[in-house]
């Protein structure tokens, strides 16, 4: 309930902001005005970051996974390593996965839609896992937890991931040409 209360009033603040720079552009709106705003904003996404990050320690804690965490805030372990080639950007790369949420259920998987597969380092996937798969060679397996930030952001989605989830992708890696 808290988080539902979080999102509402980052949304709240997001409209207001929105509404007060397209309403007549900013010449309309004092300059303390919007520095209040944009202030506000960037305090809000900062404690969101961090209640972010604290679930998936609590997450990671509770799971007892011996997770590492990049500078951009994608956690990963490596639980199998491969002897395949390693994932390079502009190889082409097959995964077998299931993404879940962090209450854990299930959203996505190859068991349901086929082996995923993408060039790396050319977009068409989230960020979390376009950096991560550049951590991987051919045959490792790997969970990877992304915060919303490097997942589906604020909309999530629009089919069956929420708004502002964190995710969990475990995934192998089956082909890197």
């Amino acid at each position: 309930m808290k988080y539902k209360l979080l999102f509402l009033g980052a949304g709240v603040l997001f409209l207001f902001f929105f509404i007060s720079c397209s309403s007549g552009g900013k010449k309309n709106v004092p300059e303390r005005h919007r520095q209040v705003s944009e202030e506000t904003l960037i305090k809000t996404n900062q404690y969101l970051v961090e209640k972010d990050e604290e679930r998936i320690r609590q997450f990671i804690r509770r799971h007892g996974w011996h997770m590492q965490k990049t500078g951009t805030g994608l956690w990963y372990e490596i639980y199998h390593h491969g002897t395949g080639p390693r994932v390079t950007s502009g190889k082409k790369v097959t995964i077998l996965y299931t993404v879940r949420l962090l209450d854990g259920t299930l959203v996505y998987s190859s068991e349901e839609s086929g082996p995923k597969v993408f060039t790396a380092g050319h977009g068409g996937v989230v960020s979390g896992l376009e950096q991560g798969i550049l951590l991987l060679r051919g045959g490792d397996k790997a969970r990877f937890i992304f915060p919303p930030l490097l997942a589906y952001g604020v909309p999530g989605d629009h089919k069956k991931i929420p708004p502002r989830s964190v995710i969990i992708y475990d995934l192998e890696v089956t082909g890197v040409k």
